[in-house]
């Protein structure tokens, strides 16, 4: 639509303005028809299905429609020169072996000029079954028998290696148990699909114990995390699978649900939910709206007390019988978020790094978007104006363009091009301001002026340093963000 429009050659800057004006209002109604048209239709076929008509029957198009690929990934490609590098460094020799010519094939007059050295890679697979004797010792006055104990590793009929093995088949090659089994037997292990089943199964204590040690340095490693979550399925039910990440550790844990209680379960690594009434809980509540008289009726609560999960449910049936179910799920978040930041067994963290899910707000002091996530807002938006379209191309461009700069500075960081980064950050963004009638009815995340301007959040570095914050109360050492944008309090 007005392909053919040129704003540079009015002479007068108030008609121009006007114009761009009028230009974003088009394109905000034409994205708002476009939503009505889509929603009357399925209006009118749920009318007709009422009345036990049929509705729209769907048309398959001649050739498939392209799925919407909202992907960054092409904008954050960064292609690098692939070199070729030898292995002969990286293999372990195990053993060598001299190879010679048989004198009789050579001339009288060959001379010996050393050795040709050819490395060979190859796997040796064959059962190493062990009979084990043990000592054994009676002694009359005690009436006990004592036994030498197996080596470290070896417990059972099965040692290390078949232990090993067995998870390395299941977990990495996604072998089936049979299979895994057929392949011990191949080998001269004799062992049932029972028996693999419970080594998948049983006596993981320690992984456990050390899959909760890593954990636990990882959120000790930084002030920041790096959250998200995927749909994922346990037992024939959805769940969500969380990933707390940073460049030192994953970590994944799987949950039924994804609200804000979850996240602090997640944070805590699972242990029992505590709830905390304190000046940081009311804080919270009278931010999200909570009224002066709940939050009067709380105040009769014992304060600064850490709590389980019965008792806090128990306080509020006393003093709010009949607290909505809304109010009810904000007071235990706030005491909840309150406990979390007053508790000492496991690392606070001050900042997520995520996709601004309303889950992830208010559980840490400080909240940074993914420039990646942020990045497909963009890439939703579809205006109708040929203008709105040069301007989103031309703004994606910079977009990526500051991003590469971004990712070049956390690798050799300098005082001067971090106040450079700053400066051009300030100019980038207010391009998005005459972004916002080019199709944003079509983006739901969109609408969120708060969500999207917050995208001015990114990893700088990783090692801790001061940072310049502009929507935070204080300056804090934030650890590699830099926060460029004002976020709203949001419930």
């Amino acid at each position: 639509m007005l392909d053919d429009l040129d704003l540079s050659s009015l002479p007068d800057d108030r008609t121009r303005e006007l114009i761009i004006r009028l230009l974003n209002i088009i394109e905000t109604l034409t994205a708002d028809l476009r939503a009505a048209q889509i929603e009357n239709q399925g209006l009118r076929d749920e009318i007709n299905r009422l009345k036990g008509e049929q509705g729209t029957p769907p048309t398959r198009p001649n050739t498939p429609a392209p799925t919407a690929d909202h992907s960054s990934e092409a904008e954050r490609h960064r292609p690098t020169e692939r070199v070729k590098r030898g292995k002969r460094d990286r293999i372990a020799i195990d053993r060598t072996k001299d190879l010679v010519v048989d004198p009789a094939s050579l001339p009288p007059d060959a001379e010996f000029k050393g050795y040709d050295e050819v490395v060979v890679q190859d796997v040796v697979i064959r059962s190493d079954n062990v009979l084990f004797r043990k000592e054994k010792w009676y002694a009359p006055s005690t009436g006990q028998i004592y036994l030498a104990p197996l080596p470290v590793g070896y417990q059972g009929e099965y040692g290390p290696g078949v232990r090993a093995l067995t998870l390395v088949f299941y977990f990495a090659c996604q072998m089936t148990e049979p299979k895994i089994a057929d392949w011990f037997a191949h080998v001269g292990i004799a062992i049932s699909d029972g028996q693999i089943s419970n080594l998948l199964i049983k006596d993981h204590t320690p992984f456990h114990t050390e899959k909760d040690a890593v954990y636990a340095a990882g959120l000790r490693s930084s002030p920041w995390q790096h959250v998200d979550d995927t749909a994922t399925r346990v037992g024939g039910q959805n769940q969500h699978c969380q990933v707390v990440t940073n460049p030192l550790h994953t970590t994944f844990i799987t949950t039924p649900a994804k609200d804000r209680l979850t996240i602090l379960d997640v944070l805590r690594n699972g242990a029992p939910r505590t709830f905390r009434l304190n000046a940081e809980a009311f804080g919270y509540l009278s931010q999200v709206g909570v009224s002066a008289i709940t939050r009067q009726k709380l105040s009769h609560l014992p304060r600064d007390q850490t709590v389980d999960e019965p008792t806090m449910q128990a306080w509020i049936a006393t003093v709010l019988p009949k607290v909505g179910a809304h109010t009810h799920k904000w007071i235990l978040d706030a005491a909840a978020v309150a406990a979390y930041h007053a508790q000492t067994e496991w690392p606070i963290v001050r900042l997520l790094l995520c996709d601004g899910a309303l889950q992830f707000t208010w559980v840490t002091e400080e909240l940074a978007l993914c420039w990646v996530h942020e990045g497909r807002h963009y890439k939703k938006l579809l205006p109708t104006m040929a203008r709105h379209r040069e301007l989103l191309d031309a703004f994606l461009e910079d977009f990526w363009d500051y991003y590469n700069e971004l990712l070049a500075y956390r690798e050799h960081p300098t005082a001067a091009e971090r106040q450079r980064l700053s400066v051009s950050f300030d100019t980038l963004f207010p391009v998005q301001d005459r972004l916002l009638g080019a199709g944003r009815a079509d983006c739901a995340d969109a609408r969120q002026e708060d969500q999207l301007a917050a995208g001015a959040l990114f990893i700088l570095r990783f090692r801790c340093t001061s940072t310049r914050r502009s929507w935070g109360a204080r300056q804090r050492c934030a650890s590699v963000i830099m926060a460029r944008a004002p976020l709203r309090a949001r419930r």
